[in-house]
């Protein structure tokens, strides 16, 4: 029961740095400090020296020479695909677009293990997905941004494309997190995705003026390089060893919820009927989708 606990609330810390991450994030882009692809290459590299640091302190586990192969599909979509379509995306849309449709993450799970893992699906599920799929839609159609310089359909598009990549990953990692320690895995599947995002980041992270940056920037990058990086990719699988799959899926709801408030608060973006009424479809699509039925007694 302890443990269940402590993945809850990892879970949930989880969630409260991923929403504060957009805005953040999205600033540092926007006020071209640094481009999209060079702040992945400097986020993975900052997390990749840190979870290496860590496993120094920890029991040493071999990773056997068959689970290479899976570590490195998973980098693929967990790291490559996830990250530059994400903070690619982040550039041209605002942050309660991205952070909303990030909520359709458990409805793309649920369709790729239905595809995969031949779960069935109900009637109730289809109607749930169809709701979720017309709201996202409307947002990356019709949703407006706060800075005249975004491009919300491209932006929107890219961050659908990063929750396909994430879902697929969470799919993948499951067995991996329950054979292995969490640092284990992250360490070797960060190292492996560090190589392959070398040739996208290395030009834009050259490019960087580091005299140039201000305190909140200087704040804004370690956040998201220690906070949003280091910490949730090393509670998110800690979470998936404890969890079911769809229980964390279910917490992607807390995400827009900090990220809208975060977003408005400080003035990054605004809240208009649009928004709001995508949001109340996708919400609505998500929970018919992960609702359990009630077994009869």
């Amino acid at each position: 029961m302890d443990s269940r606990k402590y993945a809850l609330a990892a879970l949930f810390t989880v969630q409260l740095l991923y929403g504060l991450n957009y805005t953040f994030a999205k600033t540092v882009i926007n006020e071209s400090y640094i481009k999209p692809f060079g702040f992945v290459l400097l986020r993975v590299i900052g997390a990749t020296a840190m979870f290496w640091l860590l496993s120094l302190f920890l029991p040493k586990q071999k990773v056997e020479k068959k689970d290479y192969v899976k570590f490195v599909v998973a980098a693929i979509f967990g790291m490559v695909i996830n990250l530059l379509f994400f903070f690619k995306g982040l550039e041209y849309t605002s942050p309660i677009h991205a952070s909303a449709l990030m909520t359709i993450v458990p409805v793309i799970i649920l369709v790729l293990s239905s595809y995969f893992l031949k779960e069935s699906i109900t009637s109730k599920k289809v109607i749930g997905i169809s709701i979720a799929l017309i709201g996202a839609l409307v947002l990356t159609i019709y949703g407006k941004s706060g800075r005249p310089g975004d491009n919300v359909p491209l932006g929107n598009l890219l961050i659908l494309i990063n929750a396909i990549s994430y879902s697929i990953y969470v799919i993948l990692i499951k067995k991996l997190t329950e054979k292995y320690h969490p640092v284990t895995f992250i360490k070797w599947l960060f190292l492996i995705g560090l190589f392959m995002l070398i040739p996208f980041g290395y030009k834009e992270l050259n490019e960087v003026q580091w005299q140039t940056f201000t305190p909140y920037i200087s704040f804004s990058v370690a956040f998201v390089v220690i906070g949003a990086t280091f910490a949730t990719y090393l509670l998110n699988p800690f979470a998936l060893s404890q969890l079911k799959a769809s229980t964390v899926g279910i917490f992607i709801y807390i995400q827009p919820v900090i990220a809208s408030f975060f977003a408005l608060a400080v003035g990054a973006d605004f809240i208009d009927a649009i928004k709001i009424g995508a949001m109340i479809l996708i919400f609505t699509g998500v929970y018919l989708v992960t609702i359990k039925r009630k077994q009869k007694k």
